[in-house]
C-alpha cells in the first residue's frame, strides 16, 4: 500500500511541475497577444491605402495587366499554407490544415495541378510524414512576423505567376491563414491573390469615394509599382493575423491544460489519501487481530 502512496506522490509532483508550464507559456501568450493586436491594427491603415490606390488605377482605366487578368484555361495553382512552427496551440494549424485540404480538392476538382508553398513546420511537418511535395517552405518567426519574409514571400510566389506555366508557373495564388477577428473567435480562411481580387476597404462616409489621379508616365507603369507592394502588404497583414490567432489559441489551449492539470491534482491528491486511510485500516485491523490472538491464547 504504502509503494501506491509513492507513485501517488509523484504523479501529483509531476503534474504540478507540468502545470507550472502550462501557467508560464499562458502568461507569455497572454503578454504577446495585446502587441500582436496592435501590428494587426498597425498594418491596417497602409493596406487600405494601397488597397485604395491599386482599386482606383484598376477601376479607372481599361488596363490589360498581367496580374488582373484572368487566364482563359487556367490549369496550375499556387497555395500558400499559413501554419505555425511550435504545438500547444489546440486546434489552431489542424484547422488551417484541413481548411487547405478542402481547398486542394475543389482545385484538383477544377482540374488544376497543385504547387504547395509552405510557411511554419506544423504544415511541413504535415506534408512529409505524407511524402507530398511542396516548393519552398519558410520557418521561424510565425508567431512574431517580420516585413522582409512577407516581401520574400511576396517576391517569390510574383515570380511564379509571371512564369509560363510550362516552365513551372502557376495562373493562380492561394493564401491559407487564420483570420484574426478577437481573442475568442479566428476563422481559417482562404484569399485568392492573383490573379487580382481588390479587396475594397468598407466606406462609412458617402462622401469618401475612390480619389481620381493623374498618372506620369502612364497607369499600367503604375500599376507596375504597386502591385508588388500591395502583394507584400496583404501577406504580411495575413501573417500578422494568424500570429495573433496562433498566440489567442496558445492562451487558451495553455488555460485549458492548466485547468486539467488542476483538476488531474485533485483526482489524485483523492485518491492518494483514500489509499493512506485504507493503509491505516490496514494496520489498526493487523493491530486488533494480532492483540486479539494473544488475549486468546
Amino acid at each position: 500500500m504504502g509503494a501506491q502512496i509513492r507513485v501517488y506522490r509523484q504523479k501529483i509532483a509531476s503534474t504540478s511541475s507540468m502545470k507550472k508550464i502550462f501557467k508560464a507559456m499562458e502568461l507569455i501568450a497572454t503578454s504577446r497577444i495585446t502587441k500582436a493586436r496592435e501590428r494587426v491594427n498597425q498594418s491596417l491603415p497602409y493596406a487600405n491605402a494601397i488597397t485604395r490606390a491599386v482599386s482606383a488605377v484598376s477601376s479607372q482605366h481599361d488596363i490589360d495587366h498581367v496580374l488582373t487578368t484572368e487566364p482563359e484555361n487556367p490549369t496550375r495553382a499556387a497555395v500558400l499554407i499559413m501554419s505555425s512552427d511550435r504545438g500547444l496551440a489546440g486546434a489552431y494549424s489542424a484547422n488551417v490544415l484541413r481548411k487547405s485540404e478542402e481547398l486542394i480538392q475543389r482545385l484538383t476538382d477544377e482540374g488544376k495541378e497543385i504547387d504547395l508553398y509552405v510557411l511554419g513546420r506544423k504544415a511541413q511537418g504535415y506534408l512529409d510524414f505524407r511524402s507530398r511535395e511542396y516548393v519552398k517552405v519558410w520557418t521561424g518567426q510565425t508567431d512574431a512576423p517580420v516585413a522582409e519574409r512577407a516581401k520574400e514571400i511576396g517576391e517569390t510566389l510574383v515570380d511564379a505567376f509571371l512564369k509560363d506555366t510550362a516552365a513551372g508557373g502557376v495562373d493562380e495564388i492561394h493564401v491559407v491563414f487564420t483570420e484574426f477577428v478577437s481573442l475568442v473567435k479566428q476563422n481559417p480562411s482562404v484569399v485568392r491573390l492573383l490573379p487580382l481580387e481588390v479587396v475594397e476597404e468598407q466606406v462609412t462616409d458617402p462622401d469618401d469615394v475612390l480619389p481620381l489621379y493623374e498618372y506620369e508616365p502612364d497607369a499600367e507603369q503604375v500599376l507596375d509599382a504597386l502591385l508588388p507592394k500591395y502583394i507584400e502588404s496583404r501577406i504580411f497583414n495575413a501573417m500578422l493575423q494568424a500570429a495573433a490567432s496562433e498566440l489567442a489559441n496558445r492562451q487558451r489551449a495553455m488555460k485549458s491544460a492548466g485547468d486539467n492539470a488542476t483538476n488531474l491534482i485533485k483526482d489524485y491528491t483523492l485518491l492518494m489519501n483514500n489509499a493512506r486511510q485504507a493503509e491505516i485500516t490496514q494496520e489498526l485491523t493487523e493491530l486488533i487481530a494480532g492483540a486479539d490472538a494473544l488475549n486468546n491464547s
